[in-house]
């Protein structure tokens, strides 16, 4: 069953923060993470969430997990730890019953 990221970004340092769009391609590419929404025109309309939202579609849960846990994603978030902040979850995908 496939899995997702769900990201709320609130970059701060627009040109520091495309160290990491570049580094975390190596991980997203290596654990096959397609990019579902990316930033984009949004309105929240219930709630409160940042600035920016992404969703990165994964294979499944453990792969999703995996890329987060990766040496790739680590080198990666070390870009954007001082130019932005985020609240992230990784989410399993909804079947409905047959």
């Amino acid at each position: 069953m496939v899995a997702y990221w769900i990201a709320h970004v609130d970059v701060s340092d627009p040109e520091a923060y495309e160290a990491y769009r570049k580094a975390n391609a190596l991980a997203f590419n290596k654990y096959n993470g397609r990019f579902i929404v990316r930033g984009g025109k949004s309105k929240v309309v219930e709630g409160t969430v940042r600035s920016r939202t992404v969703v990165i579609e994964f294979d499944d849960y453990e792969t999703a997990k995996g890329c987060f846990d990766s040496s790739e994603y680590k080198e990666a978030m070390a870009h954007k730890l001082n130019c932005s902040e985020a609240d992230v979850v990784i989410v399993e995908g909804y079947t409905p019953a047959e």
